[in-house]
């Protein structure tokens, strides 16, 4: 093989292989390959001893490591896959391009082919989606010095040797689940069913999502879960650090989301200057749009300002707060549900728990409003005129309303996005604070009319 079609820079080589007592970790390599460009990372990939190159090519946090198989001849690319995990090539693959995708799957052994095919046939973001079916099994029949044995030979091979998988003989349904531990400390002449576990087993089906996965996980304490066909067959196991990296992945999507734009789906520092516009450019025009409904409302109400031009100096403090107030509600749902201690049915719970909240807040934040109207007035920092008292009574009332308003419609956005199923972290805070603003400016002048009406107004 020519590696010469891989130019290196100088010292990049020697920055990889001097580690001969071992002091580089895989992570480092990993933040070191994520320095270079793309064929210069997949130079140093290539040269690499294969077990180390799979190491580092099975860890998610490698930058495009798609793109670096393409750029190795094929049968090397073949090669480092065949020894990586099931579940991460299944991953290279979707991120590739269709017809590269073919031509190193063609290259592929059967078994690796067969089992990457079966993962890629389940949908997105579910336990089959990112399960791997590289896990220990043993029938039933053997015994625990059989499955010692057993568990020497392929843990190489093996995501995990922490749970061992007791198979039916004939049927090959799961029996039960042996801990190492356990094992370990077993007689060795004994059954392997004498060392597992008592009780029902905590399994998951293939469609189940990530999230009920992970919520089985940590409530059971489980290093892996098993994922079961209706015939009562293994298709594969979730282990805990799979679940982490998705969930790590999703969280840092709703972050995005909740700055009001489109999840990037790359690193930072890799998207291009027109992917990043491409993903913050529409959601800011759609709040921009929104914004322009602030602007005709206070038409709506222009008279009103020309009687009392007062009434505008409030007008960025009663905006702000309804939005903060709407913010604070939406990231609260939006993480309950997310963490499944809401559910779409719990919706009036929340609205009888927010209205309440939204009010004792906002008579908090208007009783600091008419403070400061008071304080203000009787210093001489600023004159508010004749009836400053019904001004400061007026954004009393009007905080009220708002922050009230912004709750109850901040709390229910996600309720009403996932019964249409859509994403509720679309229900950022920038979106609901746009939605809070137009309303709290009709709310405030609304207040005002009935307050002010027969003085200022």
């Amino acid at each position: 093989m020519n590696f010469n079609r891989f130019p290196l820079r100088a010292g990049h080589a020697a920055r990889f292989f001097n580690d001969s007592l071992g002091a580089i970790t895989t992570a480092e390599r990993v933040e070191r390959l994520n320095s270079l460009e793309i064929h210069e990372a997949a130079g140093v990939l290539a040269t690499l001893p294969q077990q180390k190159a799979a190491r580092i090519l099975g860890r998610p946090e490698l930058h495009h490591a798609a793109a670096m198989l393409t750029e190795m001849p094929v049968e090397h690319a073949a090669r480092l896959l065949n020894a990586t995990a099931n579940d991460r090539v299944a991953d290279l693959f979707q991120e590739m391009d269709e017809g590269a995708r073919a031509h190193l799957f063609s290259k592929l052994d059967r078994a690796t082919c067969l089992a990457v095919q079966h993962l890629m046939g389940y949908p997105p973001r579910t336990a089959g989606s990112i399960m791997t079916t590289e896990f220990v099994s043993v029938p039933a029949s053997w015994t625990v010095e059989q499955t010692l044995e057993h568990v020497r030979k392929v843990e190489r091979s093996r995501e995990t040797v922490y749970a061992i998988y007791v198979l039916d003989t004939e049927t090959q349904a799961l029996m039960s689940v042996v801990t190492l531990r356990r094992l370990i400390t077993g007689e060795p002449q004994a059954s392997v069913l004498s060392v597992a576990q008592q009780g029902g087993i905590v399994k998951a089906d293939p469609l189940m999502t990530q999230e009920n996965v992970a919520r089985l996980i940590r409530k059971h304490n489980l290093l892996a879960l098993p994922v079961i066909a209706e015939n009562s067959q293994m298709l594969g196991i979730v282990t805990v650090d799979d679940v982490i990296d998705t969930m790590i992945a999703d969280q840092t999507e709703d972050a995005q989301k909740f700055g009001g734009m489109e999840a990037l789906g790359k690193p930072y520092m890799t998207i291009s200057f027109a992917g990043m516009l491409r993903k913050r450019a529409g959601w800011l025009c759609a709040l921009f749009l929104g914004e322009m409904l602030t602007a005709s409302a206070m038409q709506h109400f222009e008279g009103e300002l020309e009687k009392a031009i007062v009434l505008t100096l409030f007008v960025p403090l009663i905006m702000s707060s309804g939005g903060n107030s709407g913010s604070q509600a939406t990231s609260l749902i939006i993480r309950a549900l997310a963490l499944g201690e809401l559910k779409l049915g719990d919706w009036w719970r929340v609205l009888l728990r927010e209205l309440p909240t939204g009010i004792v807040l906002g008579a908090i934040l208007g009783l600091v409003g008419f403070t400061r109207i008071v304080l203000w007035q009787s210093i001489g920092l600023y004159d508010y005129g004749e009836h400053w008292v019904l001004i400061g009574v007026t954004i009393f009332a009007a905080l009220i309303g708002i922050v009230s308003f912004g709750s109850i419609a901040g709390s229910m956005l996600p309720f009403i996005l996932q019964k249409l199923r859509l994403d509720p972290a679309s229900a950022s805070a920038p979106l609901v604070a746009t939605l809070v603003d137009v309303s709290g400016l009709v709310i405030y002048f609304t207040v005002a009319l009935l307050i002010l009406s027969g003085t200022l107004l």
